[in-house]
């Protein structure tokens, strides 16, 4: 056979499988088949691992989804806020968004764990969170979606970044907004993203502003319903409590549905975040009321832009590692 016809048979065989040429995510894209030879039960041991953690605790799926974002929001979706401090790593599991409620990285070292022993060194912990991400919405009512996969776990992480990049519950719009931005994100994915905030709870540090002294002049947030802020009051004093949790949609707490935009309308979103969707944006306050009415909507949204989200600078190739155990780099 010459080289010409070698060529040419690879070539149309590649045109039945478009994945062909990019068996190590070359030019760093990511793509779902990605351990369909190398670890082929991969996405079925992370949903039978998270759906025992999910089924003893609803909360669990919510706190995964967070770590999903909190991830990606520094340097990229590349594990590094599974890292413990050790030697030079400074953990960003200390940063004001993450200390006291950052959650579920025991339900993730027994899915890597599983994932070691069926198939060692193959599947990042980068991965594992996305797919996570994934199944903790679909295990509660929400949408599914393809994930993409190829990503190497990073062998550093970033405090400083942690505690500048991650959106606050009491910024302002603007600098949410810019945020996003920063990581290729646009309002759209702002106000579908934040549609996770339909399951989890919150704590009542991170909202006791609104109910006191919202704008430093010792006045509630009038944009607050005021027999919803009575009822926060009674387990968010002006002092204490301060880990006291609250569910961010009182309505549905661990359904993924679209009551949270609902509640926005009814000036009843639990954080400053959730509301200035409403409040201070006009082109937010249209997709807030859309993905309100019309919920297919909302469910379309979020897959792209969790995809989207999931694909903030990946380290792919041969950059970062394969880590064995999420919370330190390979020895």
């Amino acid at each position: 056979m010459s080289q010409l016809t070698a060529f040419l048979l690879v070539l149309s065989l590649c045109a039945f499988a478009p994945l062909c040429f990019s068996t190590k995510t070359k030019g760093g894209k990511l793509y779902p088949q990605f351990y369909d030879h190398s670890c082929p039960k991969a996405q079925e041991i992370v949903r039978s691992v998270l759906a025992k953690a999910v089924a003893k605790e609803a909360r669990m799926a919510a706190s995964i989804l967070r770590l999903h974002f909190h991830d990606c929001f520094v340097q990229g979706c590349d594990a590094s806020l599974l890292l413990d401090s050790s030697g030079s790593i400074v953990s960003e599991k200390g940063s004001v968004p993450n200390k006291n409620s950052a959650r579920g990285f025991d339900v993730l070292d027994e899915i890597k764990s599983a994932l070691e022993k069926e198939c060692p060194r193959t599947v990042s912990c980068a991965d594992l969170l996305a797919i996570a991400a994934k199944e903790s919405t679909v295990l509660r009512g929400g949408p599914s979606w393809e994930v993409l996969l190829g990503r190497r776990d990073s062998r550093t992480a970033s405090l400083s970044g942690s505690n500048n990049n991650i959106p606050a519950p009491n910024n302002t719009f603007p600098t949410i907004l810019t945020k996003f931005k920063r990581q290729g994100l646009d309002i759209v994915d702002l106000v579908a993203l934040l549609g996770s905030h339909t399951i989890g709870n919150a704590r009542c540090t991170s909202f006791r502003q609104r109910l006191y002294n919202q704008s430093g002049n010792g006045q509630p947030d009038y944009t607050l319903d005021q027999s919803y802020a009575a009822q926060l009051k009674t387990r968010c004093p002006k002092s204490g409590g301060d880990q006291n949790l609250f569910f961010l949609d009182y309505v549905s707490p661990t359904k993924f549905d679209n009551n949270y935009y609902k509640n926005i309308l009814a000036s009843k979103g639990l954080l400053n975040s959730d509301q200035v969707l409403l409040t201070k944006n006009e082109g937010s306050r249209e997709l807030v009321k859309q993905y309100a009415e019309n919920s297919q909507l909302f469910f379309e949204q979020f897959p792209k832009s969790i995809v989207k989200m999931g694909n903030i600078s990946p380290l792919t190739g041969s950059r970062g590692e394969i880590r064995t155990n999420c919370r330190k780099i390979n020895s």
